[in-house]
C-alpha cells in the first residue's frame, strides 16, 4: 500500500531546501518510500503569493489535488500555517508533526516579533541576536527581506483554544528546551490527540538539524 505524501514548510525567512533538503529531512522520508512536497510560505522564495496571503491557504493549495490525505511537518512559522491549515480542514491531513511552535501568546513573544520585523527592515544590522539571524538567514537563501517583513506584520489571530480542538488528528508537537517558544505545555493541551518531545539542550534554530527529532518526526510518521 503507498505511503502518504509528506507536506514540509519551512520557517520565517528560510525555505524548503535550507530547512528539510539541506539538513537530511528530504533523504530520509524518500529513503522512507515516500514523496516529499515543499511549501514555500508567502512573501518567501522568488515569484512567490503576497506576502499578506494567509500561510493556511498556502498550505491547503500544497495538498494534491485528487484529494489524498498528505502527512505533514512544519517548523516555527511553518508550524504555526500548518496548524491553522489543519483546524480549517483537518481532513486534508492524516497526521501532524510542528516544530519550535511554542503556546500563543507566551511570554514576550509579541514584542520579539517587533524586534524581528524592525531588523528586517532597517539600514543596519539589529543588535538582537533572534532578530539578526532571521535577518541573515533571508539573506542568505535569497529571500526579499521587507517581503518577509511584510509576511511577519499580516495580521494572523492565534488559534484559538475551539480552533485547536477541532484539530483532533495525531500531532506530535516538538519543541527545544532553550527554545525562545519557551513552553508548549498549553497547546499539546487544547490539541486532542498531541503529543510532546523537549529537545535537551536545543535551541529554536537548532531544531530542524537536531537527529532527535528527525527521529521523533519519522518514528510519529511511520505509525
Amino acid at each position: 500500500m503507498p505511503h502518504e505524501p509528506v507536506l514540509m514548510v519551512h520557517g520565517v525567512g528560510s525555505s524548503f531546501d535550507h530547512n528539510w533538503r539541506a539538513t537530511g529531512w528530504v533523504d530520509i522520508l524518500e529513503g522512507e518510500g515516500r514523496n516529499v512536497i515543499g511549501v514555500t510560505l508567502p512573501g518567501h522564495g522568488v515569484g512567490s503569493v503576497p506576502a499578506s496571503e494567509d500561510p493556511a491557504d498556502t498550505v491547503l493549495r500544497g495538498c494534491p489535488s485528487s484529494g489524498k490525505q498528505v502527512d505533514a511537518v512544519g517548523f516555527s512559522a511553518g508550524g504555526h500555517a500548518l496548524l491553522r491549515a489543519a483546524a480549517r480542514c483537518p481532513a486534508a491531513f492524516r497526521r501532524i508533526a510542528v516544530l519550535g511552535v511554542g503556546d500563543p501568546n507566551e511570554g514576550d513573544n509579541g514584542a520579539q516579533l517587533g524586534d524581528i520585523v524592525d531588523g528586517l527592515e532597517a539600514d543596519d544590522e539589529p543588535s538582537s541576536g533572534t532578530a539578526r539571524t532571521i535577518r541573515r538567514l533571508a539573506a542568505g537563501v535569497g529571500n526579499d527581506r521587507f517581503a518577509v517583513a511584510r509576511f511577519l506584520r499580516a495580521e494572523r489571530p492565534p488559534l484559538s483554544a475551539e480552533e485547536l480542538a477541532e484539530i483532533r488528528l495525531p500531532t506530535l508537537v516538538v519543541l527545544g528546551e532553550n527554545d525562545f517558544a519557551q513552553t508548549a505545555v498549553g497547546l499539546v493541551g487544547a490539541l486532542p490527540a498531541a503529543t510532546l518531545v523537549t529537545l535537551p539542550r536545543t535551541d529554536h534554530f537548532a531544531t530542524p538539524t537536531n537527529f532527535h527529532a528527525i527521529e521523533a518526526v519519522v518514528r510519529f510518521l511511520v505509525e
